[in-house]
């Protein structure tokens, strides 16, 4: 199985959306990488990591702490990546750190048919 990646931040119904996708497979793990609010409000299921971000940090360090936070946690050399919640530089940190890592990446979202690969 797959390790799932995805952003859990800000964007209106972007959170059920996370939440389906979370559910709709069998993922190996999964993390989130969100802000203090989405740690206090958001409730994981038990293969859930949150990877809580302060997202007014310059983007080099934030895609620094997103890469120390997977490093060596991650399964297998592709991951699935979610990025409909958050922002455009929230969005740059994850990729970054996840292509720093040397992982291939498979761009996923919820849509009419289930699960599908973009």
């Amino acid at each position: 199985m797959t390790d799932l990646i995805a952003c859990l931040s800000t964007g209106k119904g972007t959170w059920g959306h996370v939440s389906r996708l979370i559910s709709g497979q069998g993922w190996s793990k999964v993390f989130l990488i969100t802000n203090s609010f989405g740690k206090e409000r958001f409730t994981p299921a038990p293969n859930v990591e949150l990877v809580v971000i302060d997202p007014e940090k310059p983007l080099p360090e934030l895609a620094e702490n997103v890469r120390l936070a997977l490093q060596g946690k991650v399964s297998g050399m592709e991951i699935a990546l979610n990025l409909v919640s958050g922002s455009g530089k929230e969005h740059m940190a994850v990729l970054s750190a996840v292509l720093k890592l040397g992982m291939g990446v498979r761009l996923v979202s919820l849509t009419e048919k289930g699960i599908s690969e973009i």
